[in-house]
């Protein structure tokens, strides 16, 4: 029954995403969602308290496999790759995943931040807490780059993360709104130029 319960949880989850990410938040109905996952009204309220709860565990679910992908893409060491160049292949795979034109692919911090950050509090803490974890990890491959000599020892880690961070969000807006790449090929020669070696 657990299993049942969680598989039915996140397939709820998932069809919930996909219409998220091409309708955002606020525009898309509870009966989409209910039509998408295929479960009856009754069933959603026994996995989720509201739509804004569901929204927040929708985040939390999404956090949580973005994590997994970036431990994959920048806590693994590949074939001898250093940190600076995982860090360079982890901007470079944002800015091929963020030019695409399926939706499912988008990220959700940029498609739901300026959205639901002044309607639902507990919407706003999970995408916080998924944006400091996210910091977090690139923080930390910056330190380990300067450890082992790949990147400059001027840069600190954390501020470099945030800022790299906040420049890439930036720029995936940008590029929402020209429809191209330019904005995101501009971060990448920014990041570039940031992630100096020594």
């Amino acid at each position: 029954m657990r299993d049942s319960y969680l598989e039915n949880k996140h397939h709820i989850l998932q069809s919930g995403r996909r219409l998220i990410a091409q309708k955002g938040f606020t525009g898309l109905g509870l009966s989409e969602i209910l039509s998408a996952a295929d479960v009856p009204k009754g069933s959603f309220y026994h996995y989720f308290d509201s739509k804004e709860d569901y929204g927040r565990e929708l985040i939390e679910y999404y956090v949580a496999d973005y994590l997994a992908t970036l431990d994959k893409l920048l806590l693994q060491e590949r074939h001898g790759s250093s940190a600076r160049q995982r860090l360079l292949n982890y901007w470079g795979h944002w800015l091929e995943t963020q030019c695409c034109e399926m939706a499912e692919h988008k990220c959700l911090v940029v498609k739901l931040s300026a959205e639901v950050a002044d309607l639902s509090e507990p919407m706003r803490l999970a995408l916080h807490a998924g944006t400091q974890a996210f910091i977090a990890r690139i923080a930390a491959l910056i330190s380990t780059g300067i450890d082992e000599a790949s990147l400059h020892t001027v840069l600190d880690p954390c501020r470099t993360a945030e800022m790299l961070y906040q420049l890439w969000l930036g720029a995936s807006l940008l590029s929402k709104l020209g429809r191209d790449r330019q904005a995101l090929e501009g971060a990448m020669e920014v990041t570039r130029r940031v992630l100096v070696a020594p």
